[in-house]
């Protein structure tokens, strides 16, 4: 399949685009960025954090913004990204408890980047399906 140089430029590896002079690599086994990247980027990790870029919430209106999410992975993946330092979460001393999270501004870092990609998925939608379709025409579907 013949590409142009802009198809090419687009395929090539992300280290060949960029110069890395860090001190972490997410591809090692044991780099610790391995962790948070899957925090980021695991299903309700990057709806969580999309969610938050709209605003502070608290936990149960987290819950209904991200529809599907569970009490228990909610709360798991908010004290992991707390613990990322892309999290904060502030407890109101007040009768009911109140817990409001936001993004720290790492998180909201992290969210802009990744509401790029939401957003480039989103619209593309019509050719993944266009593409689904036609994998599963040819090879019996899922």
């Amino acid at each position: 399949m013949n590409r142009t140089p802009e198809e090419q430029e687009q395929r090539e590896p992300l280290a060949e685009q960029e110069p890395r002079d860090l001190p972490y690599n997410v591809f090692a086994k044991t780099c610790p960025s391995r962790g948070t990247l899957e925090h980021v980027t695991g299903r309700w990790g990057a709806l969580t954090l999309g969610a938050l870029s709209e605003g502070s919430l608290r936990f149960n209106e987290l819950r209904r913004r991200v529809d599907g999410v569970s009490e228990k992975m909610l709360s798991q993946t908010l004290h992991a990204l707390e613990r990322d330092g892309l999290v904060h979460r502030e407890a109101q001393p007040v009768n009911p408890p109140r817990v409001d999270y936001e993004l720290t501004p790492l998180g909201h870092e992290v969210a802009r980047r990744l509401l790029g990609l939401i957003r480039f998925v989103e619209g593309r939608m019509d050719d993944v399906l266009t593409a689904r379709e036609r994998y599963d025409g040819t090879r019996g579907g899922l």
